[in-house]
């Protein structure tokens, strides 16, 4: 009986193990693969963005007087220029439908809150904007260092690159950049250290 059970079911268990230690091992290179890619890809950024970094509800963000307190204090920027940036900011993101702490983040990132800030490539105010490669948005803008102005063509240039990446923040950030290297993770940090600057 054990016998013919042998023949009947042959090398049955050693065939089965075998296809088990090669599915596995085929799972493996799919897992190693795509996490690979978020490193290396060449049309990826190098580093993804924690998906909370950006869960801040528009009824939940600061006023205008807090951004310009923190904007004052942080990077000694006078109340009323602060103030005045804290109005852009939030009027910004409402209109666009941004988290007014990540406008917040990369300003900070771009200037560090300098409206006067220019680049070595002409990028100009805040959200250093580049008059050269946004003509269309920039045509109707009378000065790209009055805090409203820019921070409306900055947040329109940043929604246009999310739309376009169809809502991917890291990719977002990383053409708003220009491909700078660790640029997402610098504005995700700016976006953690005013959480809870602001008790959000």
């Amino acid at each position: 009986m054990y016998a013919k059970l042998k023949r009947d079911l042959g090398d049955w268990p050693r065939a089965m193990a075998y296809r088990l230690g090669s599915i596995i091992f085929a799972v493996a290179i799919v897992i190693f693969g795509s996490q690979a890619e978020l490193c290396y890809g060449a049309d990826a950024p190098p580093w993804t963005t924690p998906s909370h970094a950006l869960d801040v509800p528009q009824d939940s963000a600061p006023t205008a007087e807090e951004i310009a307190n923190f904007v004052n204090a942080r990077f000694h920027i006078g109340l009323r220029n602060a103030l005045e940036i804290g109005h852009a900011v939030l009027n910004a993101a409402r209109r666009y439908t941004i988290s007014p702490l990540l406008l917040l983040a990369v300003i900070a990132v771009e200037s560090s809150f300098d409206r006067f800030a220019v680049s070595v490539v002409g990028a100009r105010g805040l959200m250093q904007v580049l008059p050269s490669q946004h003509r269309d948005l920039v045509l109707r803008a009378s000065d790209l260092n009055d805090a409203r102005t820019n921070v409306r063509i900055g947040s329109a240039i940043l929604q246009d690159y999310i739309r376009a990446s169809d809502g991917n923040l890291d990719d977002a950030l990383y053409r708003y950049s220009g491909g700078a290297k660790d640029y997402a993770r610098r504005v995700v940090d700016h976006m953690s250290m005013m959480r809870a600057e602001f008790g959000l």
